[in-house]
């Protein structure tokens, strides 16, 4: 199957490093509020990337569920392949990427659990079966699906439902950060900010080559 021919040109438009605003944060706000003008779909939707203990790397879709001070937020079982892959190694790697927009967002930084009363919060704020299915499934598990369906079925006729404990969220609290705007002939802007080590921890913003 030969896809060299499979091309685009990138014409939305361009990203000046003055433009930009000094807290990676609020550019990123600023990015996302317009991605949920002009997105359809998933706009929070996130590819997340995690290495495990033998070193295989391993990528899949979160969404995000709240951008905080230190990071951004997103909810698994703790005991799925993503949890154990950081349980063994905390360092993790997001994107986003917005096709209409043609814009990407790549995050590095270190992962933290965040407060049981945190997870709580969330898990009640979501519908009954939301909840139910995040207790049925042994994530990343070897299933059959008739039980998982029974098992679900039989808490959707409980009254209330308890978080369980093996369920919650993880907070990225990044070191690095690129935004991404696509450019013609494949001269894209790439502006990069990276916190420095200091106590501080202070931005640094750069443009990167594309």
């Amino acid at each position: 199957m030969d896809l060299s021919e499979l091309r685009r040109e990138y014409r939305f438009g361009s990203l000046r490093i003055e433009n930009t605003n000094e807290d990676p944060f609020k550019q990123f706000k600023s990015w996302f509020n317009e991605a949920k003008e002009r997105v359809k779909g998933d706009v929070n939707a996130m590819t997340v990337s995690t290495v495990n203990k033998h070193h295989q790397p391993s990528s899949r879709i979160v969404l995000l569920k709240e951008l905080r001070s230190e990071g951004f937020v997103f909810f698994t079982n703790y005991t799925s392949q993503k949890g154990q892959d950081l349980e063994a190694n905390s360092q993790i790697s997001a994107l986003f990427y917005w096709e209409v927009l043609e814009r990407q967002i790549h995050i590095q930084g270190m992962v933290e659990k965040i407060s049981d009363a945190d997870s709580d919060a969330y898990f009640y704020s979501r519908p009954k079966e939301s909840q139910a299915a995040a207790i049925a499934s042994n994530q990343s598990c070897v299933i059959d699906r008739d039980d998982l369906e029974k098992n679900y079925k039989s808490l959707l006729e409980k009254d209330e439902l308890v978080r369980p404990k093996h369920w919650g969220g993880y907070v990225i609290v990044p070191n690095w950060i690129e935004f991404w705007q696509g450019g013609a002939f494949r001269l894209h802007d790439r502006i990069c900010y990276t916190r420095d080590s200091g106590e501080k921890g202070d931005w640094e913003k750069l443009r990167l080559a594309p």
